[in-house]
């Protein structure tokens, strides 16, 4: 009886490949031209501007991270990560733009408190988290995606821890210069 059971299950797993299946994701792949976004937005250094989209940030590096929710522990340590770099990120030519579910008050508000000082655009239906492979409703998934002048997506991150996040992107970023 155990022969009988190696015997099928063996056939079974090589036709299903488990580690395939488990690391499978939406997201777009390096080398895919970065999905196209318009959402309304929050930076403090450009009070006047609302609405922001991909085309905004053509000839410059850009660093899109997704994040779940404005104030969290994850994603408050994540956030402050790219703010202290973020003149290092300008000195390679990059932008960093943050996307929540939040909306424009609650991005305004972590600005201000946390002292985040790129843009934080506002995605609540999670349609732009969708296209990236990032939407786990009703929050935006932890990821990262880095995106060439041409807005091509260079390198991605998928379901990242937020310690340390920022330099890890910020290092690839200094390998792709």
């Amino acid at each position: 009886m155990r022969n009988l059971v190696v015997s099928l299950l063996i056939p079974f797993i090589l036709l299903f490949n488990f580690n395939s299946a488990i690391a499978f994701d939406f997201a777009p792949e390096v080398g895919d031209t970065a999905p196209i976004f318009k959402l309304e937005g929050f930076n403090k250094n450009i009070k006047s501007k609302k609405i922001w989209e991909l085309m905004d940030f053509q000839g410059k590096w850009l660093v899109i991270y997704f994040y779940p929710k404005d104030f969290t522990a994850g994603c408050t340590l994540e956030a402050k990560g790219f703010s202290e770099l973020k003149n290092d990120f300008s000195k390679y030519n990059a932008e960093i733009v943050g996307i929540s579910a939040d909306n424009q008050d609650s991005h305004e508000s972590f600005c201000s408190e946390k002292s985040i000082n790129y843009t934080l655009l506002s995605d609540p239906e999670g349609i732009i988290s969708d296209q990236y492979g990032s939407w786990i409703p009703p929050f935006s998934d932890r990821n990262t995606f880095l995106i060439s002048p041409e807005g091509i997506i260079s390198y991605r991150w998928i379901s990242v821890l937020p310690i340390n996040h920022a330099k890890e992107v910020l290092n690839v970023l200094k390998k792709k210069i």
